[in-house]
């Protein structure tokens, strides 16, 4: 009996790891560097009233859930809908989930 009940239980998916960093670097030249976090804090003053718009640079972002190949890395990403973060937010390989409610 508990034979059977073990073969009808559900096989669960493995976990599917979603890497903090791709091994690229953030910018090409200095002069890159200080374009792409001036553009990223100026984008974040003038949303700084709105609590529900997250500005990141340089985020690695996995656009298909269950797809770790599929991956971009924007200098910066503007998402309305979603809490700022506080601080510098890391997954540590695990998939991040929306709280409810959210994008």
């Amino acid at each position: 009996m508990v034979q059977q009940l073990e073969q009808l239980k559900t096989p669960q998916a493995p976990e599917i790891i979603y890497p903090d960093s791709d091994g690229q670097p953030m910018a090409d030249n200095t002069t890159q560097y200080r374009w792409i976090v001036t553009i990223q804090e100026n984008i974040e003053s003038l949303f700084a009233a709105n609590a529900d718009v997250f500005v990141a640079g340089d985020l690695l972002w996995y656009p298909v859930e269950g797809n770790n190949k599929i991956r971009m890395a924007p200098d910066v990403m503007v998402v309305f809908g979603r809490p700022r973060a506080i601080g510098v937010p890391t997954n540590n390989g695990k998939k991040i989930t929306s709280p409810p409610g959210s994008v």
